[in-house]
């Protein structure tokens, strides 16, 4: 296959009905959310930098650097959580109840390919 058939063939499943799309972005807290989470994106990607020069290029590891994206990343999910009318506490408590429900009281690789997704969503809906 050639580069423009892929692209061609790629189009058709790519959604072009833009409509529905505008219309679900005339809301403000969505654009707060994407805001958010196109944040947290960027800001993971610039701290993997960091580790890949460390690791790839041999420089020296930037901790400094580390702690700024960490930052970064902790105010783009507090504007996430004002979104979502939750604190990172409750956020903190979820997140470990979920793991014990998926590992129990230690972690272990059969666990984590034998999951109850069902049983985490409760726990987070709770």
């Amino acid at each position: 296959m050639d580069s423009r058939t892929y692209i061609e063939q790629a189009k058709v499943t790519e959604s072009a009905d833009f409509q529905p799309i505008m219309e679900r972005l005339q809301q403000p807290e969505l654009i707060r959310i994407l805001h958010a989470a196109m944040g947290v994106s960027t800001e993971a990607g610039e701290l993997l930098d960091a580790v890949k020069k460390h690791v790839y290029y041999g420089k020296p590891l930037d901790r400094t650097n580390l702690f700024e994206e960490m930052g970064d990343m902790f105010w783009y999910l507090a504007i996430l959580a004002d979104c979502l009318g939750v604190d990172f506490e409750k956020a903190m408590e979820k997140n470990i109840e979920k793991l014990q429900i998926r590992y129990g009281s230690k972690f272990s690789e059969a666990r984590a390919q034998k999951r109850s997704l069902d049983e985490e969503r409760a726990c987070l809906e709770s």
